[in-house]
């Protein structure tokens, strides 16, 4: 009879099949010859001690079994080219899933996004980059695949009541992830190998009846006695509808402003703002692993840091070892920054958002204008940022320790954000008091992790986009706005997810709820 077992090995055990086999046999008190096949379920990194150590979950099959195997299948879709359409706003995660469950469900997305295909963003990713032009419809985090598709591929979610995480990631493997982000603890494909991935998605949407529409912005929503009746996109077409699922991300400022013009509820919603770091990937190993070389056996070490400083919670967000900084400004006038890493991780710098919580308290000088006072907040810094760093899309840079000690530093040493940077005292770029829970927070960061804070590390200005400012509200059953039925508000951008996980799983259940609603 099959069994599972959880074990504790050192890497060079983990690295080998044979070598886990033979462990698990002695752990059993069997012959080895006596198990069939090891196969590994679950791994994770333990490097809480000196000696570090890899946890595995196995499923061991004896002699007689048939051997592991994951039978790994897309549902039996249905063509849907006549059925009832609903239109899904974005195609990002969230209105991806919802796609491909409406299409489960017997109904006919209609996905419309207003950026490029997955392969024609790349001109104008390089033009960001390159030439420093900003296109406001197709940038790092506008085109297919919404801003995760070139900022990471990271697929965990602190949460796991959301939805059924191991549905989404079996999924994300039938349309061609590798089965390894099945095993891993935090679960990663890379922004080299996800273009592929939803290329592939947006092909089974249109084999089986949908339609996914390029270059097509919502400019209108057309609601008719508190129901919505249709969309209006690019200014003088209209798609009737009795659903829309608002799944825009959290970077649709213009959305949020329709919204806003039209007077349907909207809500201003704390976020976190701070900067982006990047260190030697070989010091955050050192300092993770406890070792001078982390060797061929283990990753590149990630690190996940919280603190209480002054009252505010400051984190690190989106951490990528291995990886590189992106420009993701979706305006011109504006700078952004952005971490992401290709599937090896294999960059000689590692980065991490370091942020600060902020409450709706912190918006009151931008009480006129009501909902939207935490995007005009986030706006204003960004613009500021632009403006310090030479109105180009070089950022506001500065060394770690520099920053501490309240110094413009007197050289910024090249980093692998790409339009380049411009040194700053980033206490111009930010409000004092964010400027003053970082600098406390370095301090206490350096604390925990001996050799963090050094002046070999740049901070990078700013990290704003770390979730939408605004939540539009939805009501917990129907997941229908409350006051516009038919209009779901889906993801990041309505305030019901936090990345590329929970976001396709709250375009699944948006999707449901329409089947079971209309």
């Amino acid at each position: 009879m099959p069994k599972e077992l959880l074990v504790q090995v050192p890497p060079e055990i983990a690295a080998n099949s044979e070598l886990i086999k033979s462990h698990a046999a002695r752990l059993l008190q069997l012959p080895a010859s006596q198990i069939q096949s090891c196969a590994v379920l679950k791994r994770s990194i333990d490097a809480r001690q000196k000696q570090i150590k890899i946890n595995l979950k196995l499923d061991i099959r004896f002699v007689g079994e048939a051997p592991f195997e994951r039978l790994i299948t897309l549902p039996d879709y249905k063509n849907v080219a006549n059925s009832k359409p609903v239109v899904v706003v974005g195609a990002g995660p969230a209105g991806l899933f919802a796609a491909l469950q409406l299409i489960e469900l017997g109904l006919k997305p209609i996905v419309i996004e207003r950026g490029k295909d997955v392969q024609a963003r790349r001109r104008d990713l390089k033009a960001i980059n390159r030439d420093h032009l900003v296109n406001a419809e197709s940038n790092y985090c506008f085109g297919e695949g919404g801003a995760g598709t070139y900022s990471d591929g990271k697929l965990y979610t602190r949460s796991k009541k959301r939805g059924d995480i191991d549905r989404i990631l079996n999924l994300l493997v039938a349309f061609g992830a590798t089965p390894e982000i099945l095993v891993e603890a935090h679960p990663h494909i890379g922004t080299n190998k996800l273009p592929q991935i939803i290329k592939d998605i947006r092909e089974c949407i249109i084999a089986h009846g949908g339609a996914v529409l390029f270059e097509t912005k919502l400019t209108d929503l057309i609601v008719e006695d508190k129901r919505v009746r249709g969309v209006e996109v690019n200014d003088n077409q209209r798609i009737e509808t009795e659903a829309v699922i608002l799944a825009t991300g959290h970077s649709a400022r213009d959305i949020f402003e329709l919204l806003h013009r039209k007077k349907i509820l909207i809500e201003a919603k704390p976020f976190a703002l701070g900067v982006r770091i990047e260190h030697q990937q070989r010091l955050i190993d050192q300092i993770q692993y406890s070792c001078d070389d982390r060797g061929p056996l283990l990753p590149p070490a990630p690190y996940s840091i919280v603190k209480q400083i002054n009252g505010r919670g400051m984190y690190s967000f989106c951490m990528c070892p291995g990886g590189v900084i992106a420009p993701c400004a979706t305006a011109p006038g504006e700078v952004v920054t952005n971490g992401w890493s290709p599937s090896k991780r294999d960059q000689a710098t590692s980065n991490s958002g370091i942020v600060v919580e902020l409450g709706l308290e912190d918006f009151k000088p931008f009480a006129k204008f009501g909902a939207l006072a935490g995007l005009e907040f986030q706006k204003q810094i960004e613009q500021q940022a632009w403006k310090l760093a030479g109105e180009s899309q070089r950022v506001p840079a500065q060394r770690m320790a520099d920053f501490t000690q309240r110094k413009v530093s007197a050289d910024i040493p090249k980093t692998s954000y790409v339009p380049g940077t411009t040194s700053v005292e980033l206490g111009e770029v930010f409000p004092k008091f964010i400027t003053e829970t970082l600098r406390a927070g370095f301090i206490e960061f350096g604390k925990s992790m001996r050799g963090y804070l050094t002046n070999e590390a740049i901070l990078h200005a700013p990290e704003s986009r770390t979730s939408s400012p605004v939540r539009i509200p939805r009501d917990s059953q129907t997941l229908q706005h409350p006051e516009i039925a038919g209009l779901y508000p889906c993801g990041e951008g309505a305030g019901f997810a936090g990345g590329i996980i929970s976001a396709a799983i709250d375009g699944e259940k948006c999707a449901r709820a329409i089947a079971l609603n209309h």
